[in-house]
């Protein structure tokens, strides 16, 4: 193996926390409303990674009833120290407006799989926590404050440190202001380093849409001052809308056995990058869709040059992100490919799917009542904050094809199940069984295409297409970049396209009120509503996701 392929951590996986325990690496990061919080990735070689935990699980550590699309856990930072894992992450309850509710906790875990402690709540100052084991074993904490007095957009006040006192489980001493950040502002994501005499900051700027940027500082004390770097930005895209992989930042480095150092960042791929999966504009679609990027907010690494009590630089030159970069000098070392295709069993569900804040799974599927299925209870209406009955893995590739099978019998409107590409509640396109005013199974669908600020939804369909009384139904999707097309089949026959063309850009961080506003990405899965409150099942015999 001689260059690693960009991203390393396809889909909807941001604000990466890097951490290497002897020959492992992991990467933590971002899944906001999704349930269980904190996707924990590993690897041996840096290019080759597997999905093997998220630790925060039960209530005690989590709890996102009520917390807004694209709230909850913001940048999570793993670290390894004193023979612990040790997680510090937000959950952030408000983000609109002059205000921001942001919680700060840490747990800790002997092993990765854990288990993980009930949390040790922080501070609500600000989020993106980071906590710094230093040389002389104090921990210290640091995250951006929110100075909510601030008009504009930059409510970004700096970068806070204060001491944790291990023994006292709590933050302890004075907590100082170190560092304001560059005049490009909006400075985030603090990650401290410790290394030749210096302590350095890395930070994220300029916001998570397309003028996104990694800024490094140095100070020789821990409180400052520090020096900016004199380029500024160690990786950016935002002057290069011609590169593979745009609104590049909010970055960590971790150093190999071998004593390279590597930086992984968030990225995205908007559609007129991505047509194969290479560089290349897609033909016939608006300029102001094209720079729409269904697949979220990815992990890509970076090579660096670090020279003793020198600013880092990439190795490839410049500070805009490669496509590719060069290995590390460490044996390959794969995985076991992951199948399509899943077929339910009784017990835990599998590791692909996530579903929405309740740490309560019980109340939305169950895969225990009926073996060989999985049973959605139909709940909240589509967007609901609390209770919303939807099961979903990320969409993990511009152009692919999902399919499930469904035993479903409803009786009036107000109950509907099938399959959905989802990004929130005001962006899906959902195929749905239902029933008619007679009661009669029928075959919708509904769209909310993010028409900002009306958020409309939409049934594109002429009319309801009428079902069997009884049977199963296959339903499915073809993806094609910003494309997306509902298929169905009753049993025991053919599929059946229903004609529609819809927009699959919609369901992008882009779409609606713009970059910088939705931080998540799309999805592909399984849901159940029950407006009525009766809360009638639906049954999933299946799943299949195929890249295409």
């Amino acid at each position: 193996m001689t260059e690693i392929r960009n991203p390393i951590l396809p889909g909807f996986n941001p604000d990466p926390s890097v951490l290497r325990v002897g020959e492992d690496y992991y990467i933590a990061t971002s899944t906001f409303e999704w349930y269980p919080g904190v996707q924990i990735h590993h690897s041996r070689d840096l290019a080759n990674w597997r999905l093997v935990t998220r630790p925060l699980t039960r209530a005690a550590q989590l709890d996102m009833r009520g917390d807004p699309d694209s709230g909850g856990i913001w940048a999570p930072c793993l670290t390894y120290a004193d023979g612990l894992f040790w997680l510090v992450y937000t959950d952030v309850k408000r983000r609109d407006g002059a205000w921001k509710d942001s919680h700060n906790y840490v747990v800790t875990a002997p092993a990765i799989e854990g288990p993980w402690s009930d949390p040790v709540y922080l501070n609500s100052s600000g989020f993106d926590p980071s906590l710094f084991h230093d040389e002389d074993g104090r921990k210290w904490l640091v995250n951006m404050v929110w100075d909510h007095r601030q008009q504009g957009g930059d409510r970004f006040g700096g970068i806070l440190c204060q001491e944790y006192s291990v023994a006292e489980k709590r933050l302890v001493g004075e907590v100082r202001n170190i560092y304001r950040g560059s005049d490009h502002k909006l400075t985030e994501g603090p990650h401290l380093y410790r290394r030749d005499g210096y302590y350095w900051l890395l930070t994220a700027e300029g916001g998570t849409g397309y003028e996104h940027a990694v800024t490094m500082a140095r100070s020789r004390d821990l409180f400052g001052p520090y020096e900016t770097d004199p380029q500024k930005h160690l990786l950016t895209s935002k002057d290069a809308p011609e590169a593979y992989l745009q609104r590049a930042g909010h970055a960590d480095i971790v150093e190999t056995q071998a004593g390279e150092h590597y930086l992984v960042h968030l990225c995205s791929r908007p559609l007129d990058a991505t047509r194969g999966d290479a560089p290349g504009r897609v033909v016939g679609i608006h300029e102001e869709d094209a720079r729409r990027s269904p697949l979220g907010r990815e992990t890509a690494i970076q090579k660096l040059i670090w020279k003793a009590g020198e600013f880092p630089r990439l190795a490839h030159g410049g500070c805009v992100p490669a496509p590719t970069a060069p290995a590390p000098d460490l044996p390959e070392h794969r995985f076991a490919p992951q199948t399509g295709r899943t077929d339910f069993a009784p017990g835990a569900l599998p590791p692909a799917f996530q579903w929405l804040r309740t740490p309560d799974s019980a109340r939305l599927f169950s895969l225990d009542a009926r073996p060989g299925a999985l049973r959605l209870f139909g709940r909240e209406a589509p967007g609901s904050l609390f209770e919303h009955a939807l099961v979903a893995r990320r969409q993990t590739d511009v152009a692919y094809a999902a399919e499930t099978e469904i035993d479903y019998a409803p009786e009036t409107c107000q109950q509907f199940a099938g399959l959905v590409a989802w990004y929130n509640g005001f962006k899906f396109h959902y195929l749905a069984v239902t029933a008619g005013d007679a009661g009669q199974r029928q075959l919708t669908v509904m769209s909310c295409p993010a028409d900002w600020p009306m958020m409309r939804m939409e049934q594109p369909l002429a009319a309801p297409i009428d079902l069997p009384a009884t049977g199963r139904v296959r339903l499915g999707c073809d993806v094609d970049g910003m494309t997306l097309r509902f298929r169905f089949a009753i049993e025991g026959g053919d599929w059946t396209d229903l004609g529609l063309a819809l927009d699959q850009s919609a369901i992008s961080d882009e779409a609606g009120n713009g970059p910088g506003n939705n931080f998540t990405g799309a999805f592909i899965g399984m849901a159940a509503h029950d407006t009525s409150g009766r809360g009638l099942h639906a049954d999933f015999l299946h799943f299949q996701y195929e890249p295409r």
